[in-house]
């Protein structure tokens, strides 16, 4: 019998065990990295001074936090340390009446009040002297080391941490793919020659034989019934394309400074009319002005840890630097706690966009009919990214006016109206659609 060469099929074998190994140990130290940075935290040195400064936490936060920072200026002065620059007595008087201390002539309370603005300070005459001690003992705590979000190894995380990039995995399996053909490749050739030592002939193919296209082609039944399956198929596909033309549900770009309706809408529970106030009055929802997210972030400059921490690890996004882009579009300097102003456009993307041809007025369904904005929007106070939720379709807003009845509580005129079609369609509950809601004039003028 013939000796069969096997020299090649080793070296392969062992270039998959290598890239195999370097896989495995590549994950390993990707989680032995994730594991260490775990493990490694920054602790706050202890509070000097008297004062229990966990107590004071929760009264900086209640009284002061609306003004003051720890570490920065915002409309009063950063409180880092503040018992090391004023003594007790001074700042018990002028926490508690600082108005009082400004007309008595100090020259520390008068150099202060110049400084910023000449804006008084709220007085606390409640704070009693311990509960001062107790805030000043907290700002002496130390600012944390900012928060670094731990990225699960084997994953991207989205912004670009640690751990086996999808690539390298994808990459490792092409390999091993490659090198299975690679095996089965010398293993049929390996055969071959064993096959052909040992005197065993291959099976030849039947030079009369007809193709299988030829017999598909000269049966005029099995032709027939493809053109007719094709043709169906390929009209109901056309069917579905075009009547996607225009609907752009689940539409989601990215916009040029990152808002997130789940933190606001959703966790601070803040109402979409403030922002969207036109929307009661108005046509369209507008597009809310920079200075209505000031109102806010003039003194929220940075966002809770944990929130921060969320931000990162699950959307990938550092909502500190996007509060900073917000800042530099209004020309607002943190430090100063003024506004240059030099100010820079920011360039929204437009999401819900109905046609020219059709007419929806936005405070005749928030106002008068009293539609959620979530009827039409969906969840928004979920939705980290905002997304286009409904079709905004003609057969999306008729199907709405038939399914919804008209609340005519409290309004004589459609009272009237109401008692005499509700006589007319005998029933008691009218839908917009009854009222008129179907009428081609309402959203085509």
């Amino acid at each position: 019998m013939q000796k069969v060469n096997f020299k090649k099929l080793s070296s392969i074998l062992s270039v998959f065990s290598l890239a195999f190994m370097l896989t495995i140990s590549t994950t390993v130290f990707a989680q032995d990295s994730a594991n260490e940075a775990a493990l490694t935290e920054a602790a706050a040195p202890a509070t000097d001074g008297v004062g229990d400064a966990a107590a004071g936490e929760a009264l900086f936060k209640a009284n002061c936090a609306s003004c003051h920072n720890l570490y920065k200026k915002r409309t009063g002065p950063a409180l880092f340390g503040v018992g090391d620059k004023y003594e007790s007595a001074w700042l018990y008087e002028w926490i508690k009446n600082s108005a009082g201390l400004i007309a008595s002539g100090d020259a520390r309370a008068i150099e202060i009040f110049e400084e910023y603005n000449k804006s008084p300070m709220t007085a606390f005459p409640g704070l009693s002297d311990t509960d001062i001690d107790n805030i000043i003992a907290y700002t002496y705590t130390e600012k944390k080391a900012p928060a670094v979000a731990e990225v699960p190894a084997g994953t991207d995380g989205g912004n670009g941490g640690g751990g086996v990039s999808n690539n390298i995995i994808l990459g490792a399996l092409a390999l091993v793919f490659l090198l299975l053909v690679v095996m089965l490749f010398l293993v049929t050739n390996t055969l071959k020659k064993i096959a052909s030592a040992n005197g065993v002939e291959y099976p030849t193919k039947d030079p009369n034989r007809t193709p299988i296209w030829r017999v598909f082609v000269e049966n005029q039944f099995l032709m027939l019934v493809s053109s007719i399956f094709l043709l169906l198929a390929s009209a109901y596909f056309m069917y579905g394309f075009f009547m996607q033309v225009g609907v752009d549900q689940g539409y989601a770009p990215v916009q040029p400074i990152h808002y997130s309706h789940r933190i606001h809408a959703g966790a601070n529970e803040i109402d979409c009319n403030y922002c969207h106030s036109s929307a009661r009055k108005s046509k369209t929802s507008g597009i809310p002005s920079l200075n209505v997210c000031m109102n806010c972030h003039k003194s929220i400059g940075e966002v809770a840890e944990g929130v921060q921490v969320e931000g990162l690890s699950e959307y990938g996004v550092d909502y500190n630097k996007e509060i900073q882009k917000l800042y530099k579009a209004v020309g607002w300097d943190e430090a100063e706690q003024t506004y240059t102003g030099k100010t820079e456009p920011v360039k929204w993307v437009r999401i819900h966009n109905l046609p020219d041809f059709a007419y929806f007025n936005h405070s005749q369904h928030v106002t008068v009919a009293g539609v959620a904005c979530q009827t039409c929007h969906g969840p928004v106070e979920e939705m980290e990214i905002m997304t286009q939720h409904a079709p905004l379709t003609m057969g999306w807003c008729i199907n709405c006016h038939r399914e919804t009845n008209v609340n005519v509580a409290g309004n004589d005129y459609y009272e009237k109206i109401h008692d005499e079609l509700s006589k007319k369609y005998g029933v008691e509950q009218l839908t917009a659609a009854q009222m008129g809601g179907l009428e081609c004039g309402k959203c085509h003028y």
